[in-house]
């Protein structure tokens, strides 16, 4: 959601992403289907096919201002990047709050492609948390409390999805839910999509 209180610049809510071509989200979601006839699985808010993707880098607000030399700054990024091979690869958990399946691949050129997204929003003046060892993940769940997501993480261990490449870098905008209805989940529209390697 745009910020647009009187007096404060207009935000939007953006993070940089790789996102996974129509075959391999098809392949995710049959993989998928079985766990949620899994004890818990109710309880858990199941993200929609739609919204899967491989954030590089969450940039959280951005001014609208901001927004040029940051766009400028992440095709800059992307053509300094060449494409790479990525497969989504097994899964895991974060505690009990966020169910995830991994990546498998050219994972040292999507860590350079994050860092890179990264360094693009501190050069643009953005700021950014403090800088983590990145883990490449798609997230599939997540749960209000904490709950026990080994079942479901160990039901998807061995999955192994297609080889595809990743070729653009795209910078994505996040809605959030305002209406209040329960179970809705937030939006996910692309901005703008450069190609790796320019």
């Amino acid at each position: 959601m745009s910020s647009s209180e009187p007096g404060r610049p207009a935000t939007q809510r953006l993070f940089a992403a790789v996102l996974p071509p129509a075959s391999a989200v098809a392949e995710l979601r049959t993989a998928l289907a079985p766990l949620h006839t899994l004890p818990g699985a109710r309880d858990l808010r199941w993200t929609g096919p739609e919204g899967w993707h491989f954030t590089l880098a969450f940039y959280g607000e951005v001014p609208e201002d901001a927004t040029p030399e940051l766009e400028a700054r992440l095709e800059r990024a992307a053509r300094r990047t060449a494409p790479f091979a990525l497969r989504v690869h097994g899964a895991g958990h974060f505690g009990g709050r966020a169910l995830w399946a991994g990546a498998a691949g050219g994972l040292d050129t999507l860590r350079l492609l994050a860092e890179r997204a990264d360094a693009a929003a501190r050069r643009t003046g953005l700021p950014m948390e403090e800088h983590r060892r990145y883990t490449p993940h798609l997230t599939l769940a997540r749960s209000r409390g904490a709950a026990d997501l080994r079942p479901f993480a160990a039901a998807l261990a061995g999955f192994e999805g297609q080889r595809w490449e990743a070729a653009e870098l795209t910078l994505v905008r996040s809605h959030l839910p305002v209406s209040g209805v329960p179970g809705e989940r937030p939006r996910y529209t692309a901005v703008r999509a450069w190609p790796l390697g320019g």
